[in-house]
């Protein structure tokens, strides 16, 4: 199942409001970092360290 990445960063942001209450701007930092992070040259060693 290909969910899109937008789709799946909403989910984990409100998630993440409804079950640890954290200020909305930390949640925003997050997921705006995991967003620009998942584009950059590092996701392959994360993606690399996440599936092993």
């Amino acid at each position: 199942m290909d969910v899109p990445l937008w789709l799946a960063l909403i989910v984990v942001g409100w998630l993440g409001v409804k079950l640890w209450r954290p200020p909305w701007w930390l949640v925003a930092v997050l997921l705006i970092g995991g967003y620009l992070l998942a584009d950059s040259i590092l996701a392959p060693a994360i993606d690399t360290a996440i599936t092993k």
